[in-house]
């Protein structure tokens, strides 16, 4: 079974900084490119950044670029999301998700963070963030 598994979430002062992981479960992360999305209750769920199988791309919403970076560990079956200078917008459910694709443009990476349809192949259960005094 193909499964995607996130953690480090958790409750995080403004200002402050966490680390969350994607972890593979079944197949090679290293094939895949990948993307952190995020949700909030009522509102439709928004693409964070994602990374292509080859790393040789990354991509960010405008939000998050110089707070966030995204990147794999050494063995390839992890991915890393790290988040600092957390404001409170930030708060949501994050879910990492991969696509079997060997493209690496930043056009591509661009369509699958905006969750285009037929992109995303494999989800994770999600973990949350919450930034808060």
């Amino acid at each position: 079974q193909l499964q995607l598994v996130e953690s480090g979430g958790g409750l995080v002062q403004p200002g402050g900084s966490l680390r969350l992981s994607c972890t593979a479960s079944g197949f090679a992360l290293d094939n895949y490119a990948v993307g952190w999305f995020r949700q909030v209750p009522g509102k439709e769920r928004e693409g964070v950044s994602c990374i292509s199988r080859s790393d040789e791309a990354t991509y960010y919403r405008d939000s998050v670029k110089d707070r966030f970076t995204i990147s794999r560990d050494s063995a390839g079956n992890t991915v890393y999301l790290q988040l600092s200078s957390l404001k409170s917008e930030d708060t949501a459910v994050y879910y990492c998700a991969a696509t079997e694709s060997a493209l690496n443009s930043r056009d591509f990476l661009a369509r699958l963070c905006a969750l285009s349809p037929g992109y995303v192949e494999i989800w994770g259960q999600g973990t949350p963030v919450t930034v808060s005094l």
